[in-house]
């Protein structure tokens, strides 16, 4: 069986281990379960009770004894179905008191702030926050985010697009014969002197954001309002004196 599967649904370890060795021993004690998971009794108590208020597992009473099976497979799905509701539920509850924690934040928030971003969901966050501006302005880009995690950037260039965030790109030289521009943005080229490793910048409001994405992913990011006027005006030179359509 896929354990994996069970384990991306929100299942811990020793949940995915008790309910595989039910679904192999059909109803058992404790005693069994034990036998068969290796985990102490007093933690498989506590796991059959999270599977039973999950509605995977149930129980019978014989004798004062109680023997434990799975519920049908099907449950798997209402309880994906439930979680998934609780989440758009929790969603909703939360985008209600976003203002005033934003609020909150910004007025605590020091002048000059910087924050260091590691493997895909340190990128993905950046990526998310590029969408509460209007306008990013990209230096050296590659492409490598719709490349490499196309999925993710499908859905999010979507809403990009539907919240009109304008890209001002300044792409690659390698990339000229193989590039259109997407929808809201505009691409110029760097010199093929200006290829090496897979850095980019990306300034946003008063963001300077430094990507890395070789083999480790990285992102390095400075907001300062200072800082972000004066690569704004990097940007402008290279794209006015430097990028080529």
């Amino acid at each position: 069986m896929q354990l994996e599967l069970l384990r991306k649904i929100g299942l811990s370890e020793g949940e995915v281990k008790i309910y595989t060795a039910l679904l192999d021993l059909g109803l058992s004690p404790i005693n069994k379960i034990h036998e068969r998971t290796g985990i102490e009794r007093r933690n498989i108590y506590d796991i059959l009770n999270k599977l039973i208020e999950r509605g995977l597992i149930t129980y019978i009473t014989e004798n004062k004894k109680r023997s434990f099976q799975i519920t049908h497979p099907r449950k798997i799905i209402g309880y994906i179905e439930e979680k998934k509701y609780n989440l758009e539920k929790t969603k909703k509850e939360l985008e209600k008191i976003i203002p005033e924690i934003t609020k909150r934040f910004k007025f605590k928030k020091s002048l000059l702030n910087a924050e260091v971003y590691r493997n895909i969901e340190g990128i993905k966050a950046i990526w998310e926050d590029t969408l509460n501006y209007k306008e990013a302005y990209w230096i050296g880009s590659g492409r490598y985010v719709p490349k490499r995690f196309p999925y993710f950037f499908n859905n999010w260039n979507r809403r990009r697009i539907k919240l009109k965030v304008k890209w001002f790109n300044i792409l690659r030289y390698e990339l000229k014969k193989e590039t259109k521009p997407m929808q809201l943005e505009q691409v110029k080229f760097l010199p093929k002197e200006f290829s090496g490793n897979p850095t980019v910048i990306c300034i946003y409001g008063d963001k300077v954001v430094n990507f890395l994405y070789g083999k480790d992913l990285f992102g390095f990011l400075i907001e300062s309002k200072e800082l972000a006027e004066n690569y704004k005006l990097y940007h402008k030179y290279l794209w006015n004196n430097v990028a080529t359509d």
